[in-house]
């Protein structure tokens, strides 16, 4: 480790030389819009971005828009160090910052907050909620990608970092304006805006932003809707600002979306051609495979039920700022919120056309899941409260702040799915339509098991913090924090599998799934008529950590800055309702240590110049596996254990340069190393014959982890006369390495079992063009065009890992070539 410090320190301190020379011979004025001037809140306070110790990666409103970044895997692309899995649906992407990433049922490693609360928080069996939502991304002031732990002022769960977005605040103008896009696959969007300034003493801002677009993903099997991947949402907003006296203010903000598309759709690929001749079953699957060999890529085959996703979800932000003294500052964040999801679909993207045999002419499924017949899929509510004190002393050498924070999670009753094994299914929202599937004549039924999960989860957590930074001279300052955390979670669940039974079976039988606690009643070979509520079990937990900063940062000269930081992090432990006893996790740590530098120029060529290299310690990593019972027929249990430690090192930059007047050239780039030193497997015991970790492998890295990350963005500035507007042409060219999406497939890679890891994801290059014209013949009208994937590459945005247990590969099919224009009038001041 203190041989990659020291050479990435000696890198830092030898770039830092050529700015700081070039800043001293200029004095022209860096445009409003240079990234060098945006003004962030990394450290809840504004600050302007080069002066902040942290690797931040920050869009103005108009960055967004001459960029196109309109969804949460757009900002992935403009940020190396920032990864996006989209495998449960793009309204539920979730987010991974330097190798850490959220597995379905812990906790997020990246922290979501919008007008500084944190975005609604859900726990369930897939990554729900805790990220950014249909409509996140319109009508904002800016939006910053903090990386690494945050250590003090964000706390917990912050461990790869934060993504803060950042609305528009209500001005004191009257103004707004109104814009429609159209585009391929049928897109539609429509934006408006209105900002009124009622009184000089209260300002109102209301935003709309809705959107549709037909699903890139055909389906042609006949069953349900002919399209998936689809957009269909609406997103509303309100901000108020009140000054109650000159220095006592409320602004609050009020966010409402909800989605209803049918779902994704993804492309199964490939299947175990050596079983086929034995199993009738993964003959079926790979018959599938063989029909869509000779489709587009961008096909798949529905299968069974009806598909939707929907998502809805609301937040009101209520922050009251009182500034008593010129040195003392007061606010009270306030905030509420609710998640509704709701999701019906296949997990693999199978359809088992059945050609012969007692279910002759009907279609059946391997995995899917379905809402319980009456409930959501996940749901939860989040209330935060936040008391923070900001000042300064010593005639500004000392500058502090302390805080209070209080979350609560509640469900809003119980959540949860019915999934099963194998079925094929006449009912369109209960399980009761389902029955044993015998695949083809001869041959034996397959294991048909309904498995019905609802839980109730409550988390809460309480934290003390305090910061404080100090000017030793004008050039040298030093900062140190400290956080201390505890956690509350508690979870209700309910589990029952059901026996295979005819469709006309009423009610079906069924027997507890945890067969440990329940005794007689979770037996399998002596199934009853037992209902969900008697299969219950309540369990509690708690964790608590402290987590810090230390920074020093030096300032030579007025744009450029030099910081060495150490900070801890921490991901809360929680419970996986499937654990069968081995439902608690606890809380993984992350030691960072960071160099950086930060520097802008001005003058005939201008410019900004950031690098930061980081190391991390990464210990009592929380892995997932899958748990063999020893109850003979069930399917494993999806755990999470803490069996990892890891090493993650790396380089971040972002750069600009004008060479010339009217073209800009920005780069970003992240190299990352991660490394899974050790794992240690629990024992079995008696309930598991095995446990087995899918989620990490020694010597590998971690998942959504590519080495190496590219973005380069060329804009030229035409040189329009006067009067015409300001028309700007930009190419972006990106490039991910190959990274692992999971490492199911790994092994039976290794022992030449199949000819190829389909967990790993090839490298990939994406070319996007933006054009756009801004007050177009000196109008308030600004048109844009927009095309993405412009090379029309073809690739998977993960993969699934079905092929050792199910004989089944499947993928998510990333977005083809999506090309669209944009209209924009703009009112008042």
């Amino acid at each position: 480790m203190n041989r990659w410090c020291c050479g990435t320190a000696l890198f830092v301190l030898c770039t830092a030389s050529y700015p700081a020379f070039a800043q001293s011979h200029t004095t022209q004025v860096v445009s409003e819009d240079s990234a060098a001037d945006i003004i962030v809140t990394a450290r809840r306070v504004e600050e302007r971005l080069q002066d902040v110790p942290i690797s931040i990666t920050a869009f103005s409103q108009q960055q967004l828009a001459n960029r196109n970044i309109v969804s949460a895997g757009d900002i992935a692309i403009y940020t190396p160090s920032l990864s996006t899995n989209s495998r449960f649906g793009a309204e539920k992407t979730s987010f991974a910052i330097r190798g850490f990433n959220q597995d379905a049922g812990a906790a997020p490693s990246v922290g979501v907050y919008f007008a500084d609360a944190p975005a609604p928080r859900v726990v369930s069996s897939t990554a729900a909620g805790n990220g950014a939502g249909p409509g996140s991304f319109f009508d904002l002031q800016n939006l910053q990608v903090l990386k690494g732990p945050q250590g003090t002022l964000f706390g917990r769960n912050t461990s790869g970092g934060a993504v803060i977005i950042v609305p528009q605040r209500p001005t004191d103008a009257l103004e707004g304006y109104v814009e429609g896009s159209l585009g391929n696959h049928e897109l539609r969007r429509i934006q408006a805006v209105v900002n009124v300034p009622v009184a000089d003493t209260l300002r109102v801002r209301v935003g709309l932003d809705r959107q549709t677009r037909q699903g890139f993903m055909k389906s042609v099997s006949g069953i349900g809707p002919s399209h998936f991947n689809d957009i269909d949402y609406w997103a509303g907003r309100v901000s108020v600002v009140a000054d109650i006296t000159p220095n006592l203010e409320n602004y609050t903000v009020g966010t409402y979306s909800k989605s209803d598309t049918n779902g994704s759709l993804p492309r199964v690929f490939a299947c175990n051609r050596s079983q086929a001749a034995t199993s009738a079953l993964v003959a079926l699957q790979c018959g599938q495979v063989d029909r869509g060999s000779d489709r587009g890529f961008h096909t798949g085959e529905a299968g069974l039920l009806p598909p939707f996703q929907k998502v809805e979800q609301w937040q009101v932000v209520n922050t009251t700022t009182w500034v008593p003294a010129d040195t003392l500052t007061i606010k009270n964040i306030f905030a509420y919120s609710q998640f509704r999801e709701s999701t019906r679909g296949t997990v693999y993207g199978e359809n088992l056309e059945i050609v012969s045999g007692p279910n002759a002419g009907t279609n059946a499924v391997r995995v899917f899941s379905n809402p319980f017949p009456g409930l959501n899929t996940a749901s939860g509510a989040t209330l935060t409260e936040e008391l923070q004190f900001q000042g300064s002393a010593l005639g500004d050498r000392l500058t502090w702040q302390a805080g209070a924070y209080m979350e609560r999670n509640t469900p809003l009753g119980f959540a949860g799915i019915v999934s099963t094994n194998t079925a094929s299914c006449t009912g369109t929202d209960a399980f009761l339509g389902c029955g044993p599937f015998t695949p083809a004549a001869g041959a034996p039924a397959a294991t048909t098991t309904l498995t019905a999960r609802v839980n109730k989860y409550y988390l809460q957590d309480y934290a003390l913090y305090s910061q404080a930074t100090f000017k030793l001279n004008s050039k040298l300052s030093v900062t140190g924090g400290i956080r201390y955390t505890w956690d509350r979670y508690q979870l209700t669940s309910r589990q029952m599998n059901y026996a295979p039974v005819p469709p006309t079976a009423n009610p079906p039988v069924g027997y507890c799934v945890d067969g440990f606690r329940f005794g007689s009643r979770g037996s399998a070979t002596n199934p009853g008529t037992l209902t969900v509520e008697q299969c219950q079990t309540h369990l509690t937990g708690h964790s608590q950590a402290p987590t810090w900063l230390i920074d020093l940062d030096y300032k030579p000269v007025e744009d450029v800055l030099l910081y060495a930081k150490y900070a801890r992090g921490y991901r809360q432990g929680q419970l996986k309702a499937e654990g069968y006893g081995q439902e608690a996790f606890e809380p993984e740590k992350i030691d960072n240590y960071e160099i950086g530098l930060k520097t802008s120029w001005r003058g005939a060529v201008r410019g900004t110049f950031n690098i930061a290299g980081f190391y991390n310690d990464f210990s009592n990593q929380q892995i997932t596996a899958a748990g063999f019972l020893r109850t003979p027929g069930t399917t494993p249990a999806q755990l999470i254990v803490n069996a990892g430690k890891s090493t993650i090192k790396g380089i971040e930059v972002d750069a600009s340069i004008t060479p010339f007047h009217g073209f800009t050239l920005d780069a970003a780039y992240a190299y990352l190393d991660t490394d899974v030193k050790s794992l240690t497997v629990p024992p079995p015991d008696i309930v598991f014959s095995a446990i087995t970790l899918s989620g990490a492998r020694v010597g590998y890295p971690l998942t959504y982890s590519p080495k190496n990350k590219l973005t380069v963005t060329g804009t030229y500035t035409l040189p329009l006369p006067e009067g015409y507007g300001k028309l700007s042409v930009g190419v972006t060219y990106s490039h991910i390495d190959s990274q692992y999406a999971n490492y199911q497939d790994t092994p039976a890679f290794l022992a030449g079992a199949i000819p190829y890891d389909y967990g790993k994801l090839p490298a990939l290059d994406l070319v996007n063009l933006n054009v756009n014209w801004g007050s177009v013949a000196d109008m308030p009208v600004d048109l844009a065009l927009f095309v993405t994937n412009l090379t029309k590459r073809k690739y998977y945005n993960a993969t699934f890992g079905g092929y050792p247990s199910f004989g089944i590969e499947g993928g998510a099919v990333g977005e083809p070539r999506m090309i669209g224009v944009r209209l924009k009038y703009r009112f008042g001041n």
